[in-house]
């Protein structure tokens, strides 16, 4: 997996201006080559390399050879992003609009063998500019790093044999200033899985249920069961109030310019294609918010290495959700809501952080109890379920109960009609009747947790903890009466002795 790490060059006046210059003849190339790629469908790299470079070598003779190679590289992916685009209907416009460019430096361009092989890196060496014949050679510039904390990461990583240094170097500006962007190849951590969570991304939270490993099979667990009962909580994103918020701000200054832009028969033009609208919401902070939001998802979730499961959400939620509502508010809503990007996040920093990710179908999470397997019934309040046997049910939990519950050998009587009962089945008949991909000794470790949060009918209504008090004595509070927890006699209680691994 790669990471980016965007750190800030000083550069001096001459390179500065150098840089602006360099900028202009890549983004020219660039520009001309993704207008003929997507015109003609010739998306292939080796194909434009062809039919441009040598003019572009004549065109630009200062420039590095490498660059001209770079910007046509460059070209093809953007030409070949659009018309994948086009394709599915997601762009309206016949050509791309490239309004920037990334100046990407290889390995000859650049001091990379230096760099590299440094125990603490401050400063660069390029060669945007070519003096030597057939452009090869060029003229050397120094640049400076203003290296932070995320970059020491990273390179604390290199030097340990964790991560290597691409060879490519991305030079690019954002707001007159210049950034080196580095890239580092890591390695996917391998690590033990320590709990077991999953989660349900929602409008305005994402709920959580997490099952400890270690405390599962911890002898404390048998001397008080409450310590079998799954974590249950709430992360609050409001990204369903954060898109309410910002549309009323959107409608404000729609309506604020509506009087410099009426036509002569009284009607306006669309007022979100003028300038001065485009000039005024990109200062909004809504897509950042939703990224700090996000990350901020993501990191609570892969806090410890473990085994993340969510729901299978294909490729676009959001259109299957808004079938059948009315209230354009409410579509505009759901639409806001970053459901792929958080499972993207999540997905990105379990691969980072040594844990998995797996997906379960999403049919009837949210509508059978996880503790008696049967059809939760309506209430007044719309986030709250009852069972028919006598409690109620956060239909959220629920639903992060009933993932858990598919990676279990019982997870094939989620997939059927809720009047099967479980003291009907032959759970023996199904053992192993799990994800392979998945270690087995985990699947039993989640079984018997969630084994111990399920009710019998019997004892119905259930008690989430019912068990033996914290306290030996009662209420009698005697030291003299606690003991220590007595380890379990093989076959007494199966699946609770095994080791992680």
């Amino acid at each position: 997996m790669r990471r980016a790490v965007a750190v800030e060059l000083e550069a001096t006046k001459e390179l500065n201006k150098l840089l602006y210059s360099v900028e202009a003849m890549y983004l020219s190339i660039v520009r001309e080559v993704v207008a003929y790629a997507v015109e003609h469908n010739v998306t292939n790299p080796t194909q434009l390399h062809r039919l441009f470079y040598s003019k572009y070598r004549r065109e630009y003779p200062s420039l590095n050879s490498q660059l001209v190679i770079q910007a046509i590289r460059q070209s093809s992916e953007i030409a070949k992003s659009f018309i994948e685009k086009k394709r599915r209907g997601l762009a309206s416009k016949p050509y791309p609009e490239v309004k920037a460019v990334s100046i990407r430096f290889v390995e000859t361009t650049w001091n990379y063998e230096q760099f590299a092989s440094s125990i603490a890196p401050v400063r660069i060496v390029i060669s945007p500019i070519s003096t030597g014949k057939r452009g090869r050679g060029g003229r050397r510039f120094e640049a400076w790093l203003r290296l932070h904390k995320r970059f020491w990461q990273y390179w604390w990583r290199v030097l340990n044999g964790e991560a290597e240094l691409a060879g490519t170097l991305i030079v690019k500006r954002r707001a007159n200033k210049w950034y080196a962007v580095f890239i580092f190849e890591v390695k996917p951590r391998e690590a033990k899985p320590q709990s077991v969570v999953s989660f349900d991304i929602n409008e305005n939270t994402v709920a959580v249920g997490r099952v400890n490993l270690p405390s599962t099979v911890d002898r404390v667990a048998g001397w008080n069961r409450q310590y079998m009962v799954p974590e249950l909580y709430t992360i609050k994103t409001d990204f369903g109030r954060l898109a309410r918020r910002y549309g009323r701000i959107r409608d404000t200054i729609t309506e604020r310019l509506k009087p410099l832009y009426t036509l002569p028969n009284g009607n306006h033009v669309n007022i979100a294609d003028t300038r001065e609208y485009r000039k005024r919401v990109k200062h909004l902070r809504e897509k950042n918010r939703k990224i700090g939001r996000v990350r901020h998802v993501a990191n609570e979730l892969i806090k410890t290495p473990g085994i993340i499961i969510t729901e299978e959400l294909g490729e676009n939620p959001q259109e299957s959700m808004i079938n059948g509502i009315g209230r354009d508010e409410l579509r505009h809503r759901i639409k806001q809501t970053p459901f792929k990007s958080i499972e993207k996040a999540v997905e990105d920093k379990a691969l980072e952080r040594g844990s998995r990710v797996f997906h379960v179908s999403a049919y009837r999470n949210s509508r059978v109890c996880p503790i008696h397997f049967t059809r939760l019934e309506g209430t007044s309040d719309w986030h709250t379920l009852q069972c028919p046997l006598g409690h109620l049910v956060d239909r959220d939990h629920a639903s992060v109960m009933n993932m858990a519950w598919k990676l279990t050998p019982e997870a094939w009587a989620k997939g059927v009609w809720w009047d099967l009962k479980s003291e009907e089945m032959n759970w023996k008949a199904r053992e192993g009747d799990s994800n392979p991909i998945i270690p087995y000794p985990i699947v039993q470790y989640l079984h018997a947790a969630l084994k111990e949060f399920k009710a019998s009918f019997e004892q119905s209504p259930a008690m989430l903890a019912r068990g033996t008090p914290m306290n030996p004595a009662r209420e009698a509070n005697e030291d003299w009466a606690r003991k220590p927890p007595t380890p379990h006699k093989a076959g007494r209680r199966p699946g609770m002795g095994l080791s992680i691994g």
